[in-house]
C-alpha cells in the first residue's frame, strides 16, 4: 500500500488516513489504488468493527481528483486514443464507495478541511460525519465540465433531498460547516482542534458496540429508501431475527437485567 494512504487497526477500529497534505490530499492514481485496497480490507476484515476515514493536514480532507496528474493522462489518451483515463470511476471510485457504504460495520468520516468532488462523495459514503468548524464541502464537478461520481448522485439526494442536490451539483460553491450541519451533510461540528479526538472517541465507541445490530441498521435504512413499506417490514423482520440470534443481543439482555454495562463481542 502506498504511503499516501495510512492504514492501522487497533481494538477493532480500522483508521484510514489520506496522507498527501502537501497536495490537499488530492487523488492521484497511487492514492486511489491504496485507498481502494484499504477500504476493501477494512470492510472484509471481521476483526474490524468500525472504520474511521480521515486525512492528514489541516487544509483539506480531500479535494478530489489530482488535476495535475489528470491533465497529463488526458494528453496520453489523446495521443494513443485509448480513453483509459476515465476508467478511474469504475476501477477506483466505485469500489471505494461500495466498500465504505456497503461495509457491514459503521463508518465515520472525520472531515478536517475542504471536501470537494470525490472527497465530498467519500465523506457522504460514511455513515456518520464529524466535521471541523473550519471545513467545507463543494461538489465541484461542473467546474471541470464533469458530472458527479464517487456515489454522490445517490448519496447527496438522500442526505439533502433531490431538489437541493440538483442545486448543489449544478451550481457548485463552498458549503461551510454550519450550513453543512443544517443541511444534514454534517452530523456533528466541532472545533478544528478537537476534531481528531472527538472522531476517535465516536469511532471507538462504535467499534466496541453491537456490530451485527449496526450492520442491520445500515442495511435496513438503505433498503427502506428504495422499497415499499410492506417490503421494508419484511426486511426488518429478517434483520431483527438475525440481530436477535447474535451473541451481542444475549449479552445486552443479560447486562440489562443485571444492571451492568454490556461488553460486546461484535458477533
Amino acid at each position: 500500500m502506498a504511503d499516501t494512504v495510512l492504514y492501522e487497526v487497533s481494538d477493532g477500529l480500522a483508521t484510514i488516513t489520506l496522507n498527501r497534505p502537501e497536495a490537499m490530499n488530492a487523488l492521484n492514481v497511487a492514492t486511489k489504488v491504496a485507498l481502494r485496497e484499504a477500504a476493501e480490507e477494512a470492510a472484509r476484515d471481521t476483526a474490524v468493527r468500525a472504520i474511521l476515514l480521515t486525512a492528514a493536514g489541516e487544509r483539506a480532507f480531500c479535494v478530489g481528483q489530482d488535476l495535475k496528474e489528470h491533465i497529463g493522462l488526458l494528453a496520453q489518451d489523446r495521443e494513443t486514443g485509448s480513453g483509459q483515463t476515465m476508467s478511474t470511476v469504475s476501477e477506483h471510485y466505485n469500489p471505494i464507495v461500495r466498500a465504505l457504504a456497503g461495509a457491514a460495520k459503521p463508518v465515520v468520516a472525520a472531515v478536517n478541511g475542504v471536501a470537494a468532488g470525490a472527497g465530498f462523495g467519500f465523506a457522504l459514503a460514511a455513515d456518520y460525519r464529524i466535521v471541523a468548524d473550519t471545513a467545507s464541502f463543494n461538489s465541484s464537478f461542473v467546474g471541470v465540465a464533469l458530472t458527479g461520481d464517487s456515489g454522490i448522485s445517490w448519496t447527496l439526494p438522500r442526505v439533502v433531498g433531490p431538489s437541493r442536490a440538483q442545486d448543489l451539483l449544478l451550481f457548485p460553491r463552498s458549503i461551510g460547516a454550519q450550513d453543512a450541519l443544517e443541511l444534514g451533510i454534517a452530523n456533528r461540528v466541532v472545533p478544528a482542534a478537537e476534531l481528531r479526538a472527538e472522531a476517535g472517541k465516536v469511532a471507538r465507541q462504535l467499534a466496541s458496540g453491537p456490530t451485527v445490530a449496526y450492520a442491520a441498521i445500515k442495511e435496513a435504512v438503505a433498503f427502506g429508501l428504495t422499497h415499499s413499506l410492506e417490503e421494508t417490514l419484511r426486511k426488518e423482520d429478517e434483520l431483527q431475527t438475525r440481530a436477535g440470534r447474535s451473541e451481542d443481543h444475549a449479552i445486552a439482555v443479560r447486562a440489562f437485567v443485571d444492571k451492568e454495562k454490556p461488553e460486546y463481542l461484535g458477533r
